[in-house]
Parts: structure tokens; C-alpha cells; sequence
């Protein structure tokens, strides 16, 4: 299992968030109170800031473990019952809450930031500098698959030479929005690309070949940007850029999105695991700048809070990407389960 590491060295040295592989330390773990998570690897490098600063302020009386399984893998395992948390870049689909539904397991939503999902090329790439939404179907759409495999054929200013295709693996929720966002159905993609849940994995594709063409979450390009060149999304009005002022201006779209945590309802009963989430959520806007997403208001981390405190169960999306929402819209709208 792969784990990212941000940069900054005040992450580094956290491998608690890690899963836990070695079976010596299991008595180890039994002794201490215990935070399950999986999920999202875009999600992952909050959840690893929070678990880390929460370590510290506990004492390390209660150890967090956290994968990176993508986020239909991490609600697989939610919806079994064997994790407590599952960080999610996307909301939770109507076959998962039918999964939750038939083993009992019920869950709190929580919208926690901001996401720009970005199109990035190798940083010596000197023809693209933005490119269109349906320039975008056209190289991922189904029927571009072993078709559409040259620069050119996509726009004939540009080289002719091959296209190589880094894009998130099938359990990821980011392949989920970006299918939906780009395509015009979740899940709808040409398979002749590497795929991988571990975005760290694209990262890497795409600096190591001129002629590359990725997307991931917005961490993973600036944390990484001397290696990278985001590409402007062109969606009618010019080509936007991803950053703060984008996302937060609604310019950046359709790949802006937002960011969740769902907690098991029957977890929250246990006093380790509400305060772990309250701690998530009163100290999430430091964090999230910190590891490079886009926060939220204070006052939507204390609607998160109430509902945690007052068990308000289910989803707002009704089992849909609910794409062109608004953070406001969400706390507006009634929860299903």
C-alpha cells in the first residue's frame, strides 16, 4: 500500500495514519482506542493533517489508521461496517447507500472543503496551455479508446505524437466526477490509460513523459507543480486555471467540487470517535490550507458539528453526483438515507 507524504516535513514523519500491516503491534493497537478510516486518496492528505494534529493533542491515547482504497473502495468497507469513517470525493451513490441499507449501517454527511480537480501535463509540453470541455470528451470519452491516440487528433496544432493517458482507477471518486463532469456519465471512460486510485501514482506518469496527460486533486498538482503544468479549462468563457479565487468565484467549472467525510452513526456513539470528528471539524480551516484544498466557512463546520451531535443521518444528493451545487444549497436541502 502506497501512502502520500506531503512535502511539508511537519507531515513526514506521521505514519500512524497508515494501515496497520505488522501483526506484532496488534496488542499494541487493542490497547489503545482505535479510528478506522479508508477512502479517498485525495481526501487522504487532510485526514492525515487532522489525524496527526489529534494524535498530538490526545497523547497518542487513541491511534487513527487511514487508507488510501479510492472511494468506492473505502465505502465498500463502510458500508460492511469495518471502518468508522470514509473519506469521499464525491457523494455517496444510490447501490452504496443500498449496501449500507441492507447491513444496517447508518452515516452522517459531511461536506469539509473544496476540491479543483486538475488537468495537468508534463512542464515541457509547449503547445496546450487550456483546453475545452469537449477537446476533454474527446480524448476520454469510450469510443476515443484505441482511436484518438495522437496530440493532433485532438486539435490539429498540436504535435503528432502520441498521447500518453494517466487518470484516476475505477474505485476512485475523482474518476467518478471527472467522467461525469467531462463525459456526461459517471464511470463512462476509454480504458486504454494507467489508471491508479493512488494519485501519486499519476503524478509521477505525467512528469516522467513529455507527451503525458493526467488529472487528480488539487493537492497532488501543488504539491507537486516544479513537476507538472496545469492545463486551463476552457468551458465556454476562456481558459480558468485552478486556485482559491476560481473555486471559490464559481470560474472554475465544471471540475470544481466538494469534498466529504461520512461517519458511521454507530461509531459516533463512541466517545473516541466524537471527539476525533469534532476535532476534524474545529480545526479544519487551518488545515485544509495547510495541505493545499479550499475551506469552507466556519459556520458550515459547526453545522457539521450539530449534526454529528444530533445524529442527522443520510445524504442531501439522493444517491447523485449533484454537480453545480453550492455548500449553501447542501445544508438547505432535506437528508435521505
Amino acid at each position: 500500500m502506497q501512502q502520500f507524504l506531503l512535502k511539508s516535513s511537519s507531515r513526514a514523519g506521521f505514519l500512524i495514519t497508515t494501515l496497520i500491516l505488522l501483526s506484532g503491534i496488534s496488542g499494541y493497537i487493542q490497547a489503545r482506542s482505535l479510528v478506522k478510516i479508508d477512502g479517498s486518496s485525495t481526501v487522504f492528505p487532510i485526514t492525515e493533517a487532522v489525524s496527526e494534529d489529534f494524535q498530538t493533542a490526545t497523547k497518542g491515547a487513541t491511534m487513527v489508521t487511514a487508507g488510501i482504497s479510492g472511494t468506492g473502495g473505502g465505502f465498500k468497507k463502510f458500508c460492511r461496517g469495518e471502518i468508522d469513517i470514509v473519506n469521499a470525493s464525491r457523494p455517496i451513490l444510490s447501490s452504496e447507500m443500498e449496501q449500507c441499507r441492507q447491513n444496517g449501517v447508518q452515516y452522517i454527511e459531511m461536506p469539509i472543503a473544496f476540491d479543483a480537480l486538475t488537468v495537468a501535463v508534463n512542464p515541457r509540453n509547449s503547445w496546450i496551455k487550456s483546453i475545452t470541455i469537449a477537446e476533454l470528451k474527446k480524448i476520454w470519452e469510450p469510443a476515443a479508446q484505441e482511436k484518438i491516440l495522437n496530440w493532433n487528433q485532438i486539435n490539429p496544432a498540436w504535435p503528432n505524437a502520441k498521447i500518453k493517458l494517466f487518470g484516476a482507477g475505477a474505485d476512485s471518486g475523482t474518476f467518478d466526477y471527472f467522467t461525469e463532469a467531462v463525459v456526461g456519465k459517471a464511470k463512462s471512460s476509454r480504458g486504454d490509460f494507467t489508471a491508479s486510485e493512488d494519485d501519486n501514482v499519476l503524478v509521477q506518469g505525467v512528469a516522467s513523459d513529455l507527451n503525458a496527460l493526467g488529472f487528480f486533486g488539487f493537492a497532488y498538482y501543488i504539491e507537486n507543480q516544479k513537476k507538472l503544468k496545469a492545463v486551463a479549462i476552457d468551458n465556454g468563457a476562456g481558459g480558468v486555471l485552478p486556485s482559491m479565487l476560481t473555486v471559490q468565484n464559481g470560474s472554475y467549472k465544471p471540475l470544481s467540487r466538494p469534498l466529504f467525510i461520512y461517519v458511521n452513526a454507530k461509531s459516533a456513539n463512541k466517545p473516541e470517535i466524537n471527539e476525533f470528528v469534532i476535532f476534524y471539524m474545529q480545526h479544519a480551516q487551518q488545515l485544509i490550507e495547510e495541505v493545499r484544498y479550499f475551506p469552507l466557512k466556519k459556520e458550515f463546520y459547526d453545522f457539521n458539528i450539530k449534526h454529528l451531535q444530533s445524529k442527522t443521518l443520510g445524504t442531501v444528493f439522493g444517491g447523485e453526483a449533484g454537480m453545480g451545487m453550492t455548500i449553501e444549497d447542501l445544508y438547505k436541502r432535506e437528508r435521505v438515507q
